[in-house]
């Protein structure tokens, strides 16, 4: 898995999102996500919709993901 497969997979998930995300060891990988949809959201209901965008990679391809997550 890429950071580039990532950040592909969570702005299909979350249409209109802003995402970075580095990584170059192909398992552990820092994400920062920008989307109006966390509006009024919590910090880890945020961050269970962003996993949500990468089902079952979590845990298998990709190992550790660090996010920051805002609201636009």
């Amino acid at each position: 898995m890429t950071a580039d497969e990532i950040k592909h997979l969570i702005e299909t998930g979350l249409p209109d999102a802003t995402v970075s995300v580095i990584g170059d060891d192909g398992a552990h990988f820092q994400a920062e996500v920008v989307w109006a949809g966390f509006q009024g959201k919590n910090m880890i209901a945020q961050h269970r919709e962003v996993y949500a965008t990468l089902g079952a990679r979590m845990g298998n391809e990709i190992h550790a993901l660090q996010l920051r997550t805002r609201a636009s």
